[in-house]
C-alpha cells in the first residue's frame, strides 16, 4: 500500500504572475514484473462476519493492473471478491488455487502463509 502525497500540498497562494503548477508525471506507480513481485497469500476472517477470504498482499503496481489480477484470480477460483485498500480479496479458502495460478503465470516469489 502506497499513498501518493501531492507535491503542492503546502501551496496556498503565489504572487508571481509567471508561476505555473508543474505536475509530477511519476505519480502513477509502475507495475513491477511478475518475477520480481513478492506476493503473500493468506487466509483471513477478521471483521468479515466469520467468513473466510483469501487475501493477496504486496502487489506492487498500478491500480488497473491490480484490478485485472484480482479479476483473473476470481475467475480461476470461481468465486467473488474485490480489490480494496491495496489488497485483493477472493471469497473462501482458495490459497492453493491462487498460489498455483500465480506460480504458473510467472509470479515466482509468491508465498502462502
Amino acid at each position: 500500500m502506497s499513498k501518493k502525497i501531492n507535491s503542492l500540498s503546502g501551496l496556498v497562494y503565489s504572487t508571481d504572475p509567471n508561476f505555473k503548477i508543474e505536475e509530477d508525471e511519476n505519480l502513477e506507480e509502475q507495475t513491477i514484473l511478475p518475477a520480481e513481485q513478492k506476493i503473500k497469500i493468506r487466509l483471513d476472517k477478521k471483521h468479515r462476519g466469520g467468513k473466510m477470504v483469501t487475501l493477496i498482499e504486496n502487489f506492487m503496481g498500478k491500480n488497473a493492473d491490480k484490478e485485472e489480477l484480482g479479476k483473473k484470480l476470481k475467475t480461476v477460483c470461481g468465486t467473488g471478491g474485490s480489490v480494496k485498500d491495496g489488497e485483493i480479496l477472493v471469497q473462501g479458502d482458495n490459497r492453493d488455487k491462487v498460489l498455483h495460478w500465480l506460480l504458473k503465470n510467472g509470479y515466482k516469489n509468491s508465498k502462502k502463509n
